[in-house]
């Protein structure tokens, strides 16, 4: 599968362009970005073709990964699914439910694979667990924390525009969900939203199965408080989910597995744009909780 990246900022250059260059099934083709410096740099760096035109890049590929803003993303995916390309798409696909059903809906309409990462669902450890304990039954409550340090440490992340408005909820908010949804089943209602320190919300869910689950998100947490946790109680007692062993380079390459088999048997992925629409919807429901208690 020949593959173009869309994107050229940090995480693209960390994570994007070294697991496209890495992985042994793909053929990394090209890059395009905004900036077409950061494109030719990037694209330089791994021998492959710059692109100032993106429709030149879809035009050379079966498939584009996405490291973009949600916006910009989603405008551009809407893009590539009508040149029948599949798409490689990051988290949250998009910030506004209008702009993720028209993503779903142009995947839908094509006939192509889509992927979302979601990092959590693409590593070994967590991702057997999530797989477990969706089989278990009796699930009662969850408790899910998700504290990052992006704004209170010299994360290369900390300068990114869309990052400092949506906040935490719309960054690691996607994460939180992609773990719950698998378990606990999906949300009925945002039953209660609150503000916290800085970019910090609580939320409170319902979900179809009965149970509840609380989320604390977070952007501006202590770097020595920062860090990701899930618990989950019920008829079979606690289960925590575990860390990971590895990084997002080899959970990425996993993602890109995973859209290749989607193309090859035209079987969705659970991970899909239309996973990601339902994330996007409920996080917009939770956004206008949140601006509600505000008044």
């Amino acid at each position: 599968m020949r593959i173009g990246l869309l994107g050229t900022g940090p995480w693209a250059r960390a994570t994007y362009a070294p697991a496209l260059a890495g992985h042994p099934g793909l053929e990394f083709a090209g890059v395009w970005g905004r900036r077409p410096e950061a494109a030719t740099a990037l694209a330089e760096r791994y021998d492959v073709t710059p692109y100032t035109d993106v429709d030149a890049l879809l035009a050379d590929v079966d498939a584009v990964a996405v490291a973009l803003p949600p916006s910009v993303q989603a405008e551009l995916a809407v893009r590539a699914a009508g040149a029948g390309r599949h798409l490689l798409l990051d988290k949250p696909l998009a910030v506004t439910a209008a702009e993720g059903r028209a993503v779903a809906e142009a995947v839908e309409r094509a006939g192509v694979a889509s992927v979302v990462f979601f990092t959590t669902r693409f590593q070994h450890e967590p991702d057997a667990w999530i797989g477990e304990q969706a089989a278990v039954a009796g699930w009662f409550t969850a408790r899910a924390q998700w504290l990052g340090a992006v704004f209170t440490s010299d994360s290369p992340f900390a300068a990114s525009p869309w990052r400092r408005e949506k906040g935490a909820l719309w960054d690691v908010g996607p994460h939180a969900l992609s773990v719950l949804l698998p378990v606990l089943g999906d949300v009925r209602r945002v039953a209660a939203a609150a503000h916290g320190p800085a970019d910090t919300v609580h939320l409170v869910l319902d979900h179809t199965t009965g149970a509840s689950s609380t989320l604390t998100l977070s952007l501006t947490a202590p770097p020595a408080a920062a860090g990701a946790e899930v618990e989950l109680r019920g008829e079979a007692g606690v289960s925590v989910m575990p860390g990971s062993s590895e990084g997002a380079v080899p959970a990425l390459a996993r993602a890109a597995d995973a859209l290749a088999r989607a193309a090859r048997t035209g079987r969705p992925h659970a991970c899909d744009a239309a996973f990601g629409l339902r994330v996007t919807e409920i996080l917009a429901a939770a956004e206008a909780r949140l601006s509600d208690a505000r008044e």
